[in-house]
């Protein structure tokens, strides 16, 4: 079985126009954040922009936003009215996503019925290339399923109705049927990731199991929306992302053993990226 490696990311990063401007280089719209919630879309956002693109937003409940805002000086927020997101929010969101390449949904946007209602009605109308991670893959509903979907071992089962086999070849199997039958891209998380649109399948072997501190799948589903910006495919850019994000998580378990956090994986993203031999021969060091 082909393993994801850094070709993948190269099949993503489109060439920088010496006379471009800004925006012509990725703009990623994520929606994310509630009352409850705010690192999540942060750490998603954070990721994303340290891809390389040259834009990112992040649409989330008022106070929220203002609590994202201060995450960093990067960030744009647009700042929607209510604590939690709702049908009302919807008409507006979809006519502000056509400005982007691509939107990311899910990151700490909640468990409320009226977010529910929101995520269908959002995903279901949405015209621009989506990634659907976390409470809104917990929430989706099967008619809605589109796009990538980035589910670890029980979204998969609650999204797609079955709990993926642990034997690889036949997770393998698992992963593959339910992205054909729903004709979407799918990377289920796990000590192998598994990614697949239905007809290609590859694995993903790096990254370990201090992987499982809160906010890592936040850093991933950053890093896809941040390649699709980019040009890559769904597929692509989960290749890419899987590799990148589980390269990173080595390094930072080589240096720090099982002390690292999600954050700590940001400004070591442009390196992973951009300076990817530098990056591994250091990473050797360790």
């Amino acid at each position: 079985m082909e393993k994801c490696n850094f070709n993948d990311v190269k099949a993503c990063l489109k060439k920088h126009k010496p006379d471009s401007h800004k925006g012509e280089n990725g703009c990623v719209l994520v929606i994310g954040g509630c009352e409850d919630y705010v690192s999540a879309p942060a750490l998603s956002a954070s990721s994303a922009l340290r891809s390389g693109i040259d834009l990112i937003v992040v649409a989330a409940p008022e106070k929220a936003a203002y609590a994202i805002n201060s995450f960093s000086i990067d960030f744009i927020t647009k700042k929607l009215e209510g604590k939690y997101l709702n049908l009302k929010h919807v008409d507006m969101l979809l006519d502000f996503s056509k400005d982007f390449d691509v939107v990311l949904i899910g990151p700490g946007l909640g468990k409320r019925a009226e977010t529910k209602a929101f995520i269908n009605e959002f995903v279901a109308g949405c015209e621009v290339p989506i990634v659907i991670d976390a409470d809104a893959i917990q929430q989706i509903e099967k008619q809605n399923i589109k796009g990538l979907l980035c589910p670890h071992a029980r979204e998969f089962e609650m999204c797609f109705g079955k709990y993926p086999a642990e034997e690889i070849e036949k997770r393998i199997n698992d992963v593959r049927n339910a992205a054909e039958k729903f004709a979407c891209t799918v990377l289920l998380k796990g000590r192998t990731d598994v990614i697949s649109d239905g007809s290609r399948v590859k694995i993903n072997d790096t990254g370990n199991v201090g992987m499982t501190v809160g906010g890592t799948g936040d850093i991933l589903s950053g890093l896809c929306a941040g390649f699709i910006a980019q040009g890559g495919s769904y597929f692509e850019a989960a290749c890419a992302a899987a590799y990148i994000n589980g390269l990173i998580g080595d390094f930072l378990q080589k240096r720090h053993g099982f002390g690292f956090v999600s954050s700590d994986f940001i400004n070591l993203i442009p390196k992973a990226i951009f300076k990817h031999e530098e990056f591994i021969k250091e990473g050797k060091q360790c």
